[in-house]
C-alpha cells in the first residue's frame, strides 16, 4: 500500500501518518484474536486503563492505545501518538512503552521472559511475566510521558 504524500508549506514532501486514532471497535478487534491472546489482551487493557484513566482507542488497524501525546522532531516533523499501547501480534504481544526503557532496568530485570526494542516490549504470553512488575512499568512510563510531553 502506498503512503499518501502531502506537500508542506515550503514544497517539501510530508508523509501522512497511517497510525492515527480511528473509531474502530477495540473489543471487535480483540475478538478476532485467538482465545489465549484474547485473555492476555483483556488483562493488558485493564493494566493500561488503570494506569492512564483513559478508555482504549484503536490507532490504525492493529494498535490499541490509551491517551494521546504530541511530539515534534528537530526536523520539524510533528504528530501524535498513544501515551501507551499494545498490539496482539502473531508472534508476541507487543507493548508500546513510549518512554523507552533506559530508566526501567531494575523493573525489566524482575519482569520475566521478554525482549525490548527502542520503545517496544515483546512478550510471548503474559504467563511469562510478573503482572505486578508489568503494571508498575506501565505506570512509570505513563507518568514520564505526562510529565515530559503535552498529553491529552
Amino acid at each position: 500500500m502506498r503512503k499518501k504524500v502531502n506537500l508542506g508549506l515550503q514544497g517539501k514532501k510530508m508523509v501522512e501518518l497511517k497510525t492515527k486514532k480511528t473509531v474502530a471497535s477495540v473489543q471487535a478487534f480483540i475478538r478476532r484474536t485467538d482465545a489465549k491472546r484474547h485473555d492476555d489482551c483483556q488483562t493488558v487493557l485493564e493494566i493500561m486503563s488503570k494506569a492512564t484513566g483513559e478508555k482504549p482507542v484503536m490507532w490504525g488497524t492493529s494498535i490499541i492505545g490509551f491517551g494521546t501525546y504530541d511530539y515534534k522532531y528537530a526536523s520539524g516533523r510533528e504528530g501524535s501518538g498513544p501515551v501507551v499501547g499494545f498490539s496482539p501480534r502473531k508472534q508476541n504481544l507487543t507493548l508500546y512503552i513510549m518512554a523507552g526503557f533506559s530508566d526501567y532496568e531494575s523493573l525489566l530485570a524482575r519482569l520475566g521472559k521478554h525482549k525490548t526494542g527502542k520503545s517496544c516490549l515483546y512478550i510471548n504470553k503474559l504467563a511469562d511475566v510478573d503482572l505486578k512488575v508489568l503494571a508498575k512499568l506501565v505506570e512509570k512510563s505513563v507518568k514520564y510521558m505526562r510529565k515530559t510531553y503535552v498529553t491529552r
